[in-house]
């Protein structure tokens, strides 16, 4: 990862539930009522990242600039069951993205690969393997499996309170290895779920639509302003 998160982010207002036994989560809050269009809260920009993926192509924060990025992680033993639950991100957020990609162009995954404890995994072929075996029509164009240390990214911090906690209650005793970020199209922070519940997962595919229509919102008053 390229530099270290300074602490805080300046707009970020967040709620801390327990979910679970004595699991602390940040849970992003949206504007407006149930059945109106709601506009996600904007918390911040986070750290400027870089990675390698499988492949050996260079990616870093820029190279997203103007796109929606989750970002995940992935564990090498256990992709479906550990702090991921893998299956669930591929059949409610990975395929819906794939089967509507013209809509959807602007939108992908990145799951940076750890072990059970949490550290970075320089050797991806397995997991490459794994997810070419087992995710229908898998592009790692879309869900693009990351090299390289995590931590700085979920290193978000309000009240005293981090993303980043340690414990026998998480999966390898760190907590951000079960955290999803939805970050906008200049890096900024919208939404944070675990990614370890098929309800929540199913809530960040919602935000992800949300984000959408906001951009679409926005593009039809520049047309409108540019008559």
């Amino acid at each position: 990862m390229a530099s270290k998160y300074s602490a805080g982010l300046s707009k970020v207002v967040v709620s801390l539930l327990l979910v679970g036994p004595a699991f602390l989560l940040v849970f992003i809050s949206t504007r407006g009522c149930e059945h109106k269009f709601k506009e996600l809260e904007n918390y911040g920009k986070v750290i400027d990242y870089s990675f390698d993926d499988a492949r050996g192509k260079h990616f870093t924060s820029k190279s997203f600039q103007g796109e929606v990025i989750l970002v995940t992680t992935l564990q090498t033993t256990c992709p479906d069951t550990c702090a991921i639950s893998s299956w669930h991100m591929d059949q409610l957020i990975y395929q819906h993205i794939r089967k509507n990609r013209k809509k959807m162009k602007q939108v992908r995954i990145v799951s940076f690969i750890t072990d059970t404890k949490g550290n970075a995994v320089e050797d991806l072929t397995a997991i490459q393997a794994s997810m070419e075996d087992n995710i229908v029509g898998y592009d790692p164009n879309i869900w693009i499996l990351a090299k390289g240390d995590a931590k700085p990214l979920y290193s978000i911090k309000h009240n005293k309170h981090s993303l980043l906690q340690k414990g026998k209650k998480y999966f390898g005793g760190e907590s951000y290895t079960e955290l999803m970020l939805l970050l906008d199209k200049t890096n900024h922070l919208r939404m944070v779920g675990r990614g370890k519940s098929e309800g929540e997962i199913r809530r960040m595919n919602q935000h992800i639509a949300l984000l959408q229509k906001q951009y679409a919102k926005e593009r039809k008053l520049k047309l409108k302003k540019g008559k």
